[in-house]
């Protein structure tokens, strides 16, 4: 069976706030590592109520100093946030502290809205479109024979992975001409899934860093002992979603029942399109919907994401998808 691994957006739930939010996120971390799970990978968000994870290196330096197996690393860093050279430290950093354990997912999004991401600017002429070169910049920075004066120290020749993250076609182009690795975001975003997949293999070519393609792919699962208590969990990440594309933001709210019949059609078909890569249900249920998914894509690692209000039930899904993975092996 394919490796498990575990996306943490550190949610800040109602009532609650961003130190609850990292206790949680260690805690969830301890036991993934117990359960089996390849890594855990944090996302670089700004501005957002129901995200404590902006400052995502120190969060994976947290999340690494309390764990000792698990691959702890971004999924991913905003790259035009960021020089760089600042990556290729932080995470030069965090590799010399943690050696053999630290990934680095890259993006080429802000991870915010318009407004943060101009605050966010590293210099007034910071642009997305330089994606591809920053990309190769900071992998240089890594390299044992690099071609620029400036080194990154620590940083220099050590081997932290690098991923290419997307959720569209452009990622997928990128991984495959640079010969990376690749996460697709399908866990939010599966329009293009298919096609950037299909993209990325027939396209990629073998490098120094990997010698055949290699995707990962984002997964949604609420699970529980009964479907009917996995789709009650669902409904926060249901309603945060919906809060988020009303324009209205929000700390992951509690669980309502029959959420489904509280909205209108608009609201249903966006949930339909933006959980089509989900398992919600009992493990038979998870358990046949993640076969599903696997047989279709061919993917060669989940990444599972389970926004669910209350932590001793997040615990439970991942207890439970982990539980899954085993009876799949």
């Amino acid at each position: 069976m394919i490796p498990f691994s575990v996306l943490d957006l550190s949610p800040i739930t109602e009532g609650s706030d961003a130190a609850q939010s990292f206790k949680n996120s260690l805690d969830l971390a301890q036991h993934a590592e117990r359960w089996g799970y390849q890594r855990y990978w944090l996302a670089e968000h700004h501005g957002m109520p129901g995200i404590a994870s902006a400052a995502t290196a120190v969060l994976i330096g947290h999340v690494a100093a309390g764990t000792s197996t698990i691959r702890v690393g971004a999924g991913g860093i905003m790259l035009p946030n960021h020089s760089p050279l600042v990556i290729a430290e932080q995470f030069g950093t965090l590799e010399s502290l943690f050696p053999g354990r630290i990934d680095l997912g890259l993006g080429r999004a802000p991870g915010s809205d318009q407004v943060t991401a101009r605050a966010l600017r590293r210099n007034l002429m910071s642009d997305a479109d330089e994606f591809p070169q920053d990309v190769v910049e900071l992998m240089d920075y890594f390299s044992g024979e690099q071609r620029r004066a400036v080194r990154a120290v620590p940083g220099a020749g050590l081997n932290v992975p690098i991923w290419i993250l997307g959720s569209s076609l452009f990622g997928a182009q990128l991984a495959a001409a640079l010969g990376l690795p690749y996460a697709f975001a399908s866990h939010f975003a599966p329009s293009q899934m298919m096609q950037a997949i299909a993209l990325y293999r027939a396209n990629f070519r073998p490098s120094a860093r990997l010698d055949k393609p290699y995707v990962m792919l984002g997964f949604n699962v609420f699970a529980a002992d009964t479907d009917e208590e996995a789709k009650f969990r669902a409904t926060s990440m249901q309603q945060a979603f919906v809060n988020l594309r009303s324009g209205r933001p929000s700390r992951l709210p509690p669980p309502v029942a029959d959420y489904w019949d509280r909205i209108g059609p608009q609201e249903r078909a966006l949930l339909e399109q933006v959980l089509s890569c989900s398992a919600i249900g009992s493990p038979e249920t998870v358990a046949r919907d993640m076969q599903a998914f696997i047989e279709r894509t061919g993917a060669d690692e989940l990444m599972i994401t389970s926004q669910i209000f209350e932590h001793a039930a997040r615990l439970r899904s991942y207890e439970i998808t982990a539980q899954v993975h085993r009876s799949l092996a």
